[in-house]
């Protein structure tokens, strides 16, 4: 697997983050849903990392710096060919090196509630992160989780 930065022009990483948008729409009422589009992936405090596999896209990821202390994980989807075979655990360890190389002191992210982000939890709570409660511009939702990882220094 080769992790690169950008491919936002890329047909299938355009395809895998509809599919990532639909989902989260079938899954979570709209007010709920806050995975970003192809524009909002391409605001300068975010960068996005794609996953191939050869000249298939396995997955992808990013990392959205609020300041010089805390980093956001946004838009984490593996492509369904994929699932089970590592590319999330690779990826996320990969944008948490992004974020410590940085000097960040924390990573935190939001996930749904429902049963379908059953797994996401699972790989987050391996990587150690907690609960917490909302941040930036998050609000209290039941159908939000929000989630903090402290990086060594």
């Amino acid at each position: 697997m080769k992790i690169e930065l950008g491919g936002l022009d890329h047909p299938q990483v355009i395809n895998l983050l509809q599919q990532h948008l639909a989902d989260m729409h079938k899954t979570s009422p709209k007010e709920s849903v806050h995975a970003l589009d192809l524009s909002g992936l391409k605001a300068p405090e975010i960068e996005f990392y794609s996953v191939w596999s050869g000249n298939q896209i396995a997955g992808c990821g990013a990392i959205k710096y609020h300041d010089k202390v805390l980093a956001e994980i946004k838009s984490m989807r593996t492509s369904e060919a994929f699932r089970g075979l590592g590319v999330a655990s690779t990826l996320l360890a990969f944008l948490l090196e992004q974020a410590m190389s940085k000097g960040l002191q924390q990573v935190k992210l939001e996930t749904g509630t429902q049963s379908y982000f059953h797994a996401a939890h699972q790989l987050y709570q391996k990587f150690g992160f907690i609960d917490c409660p909302p941040f930036a511009d998050y609000r209290l939702d039941p159908n939000s989780r929000y989630l903090s990882l402290s990086l060594p220094n």
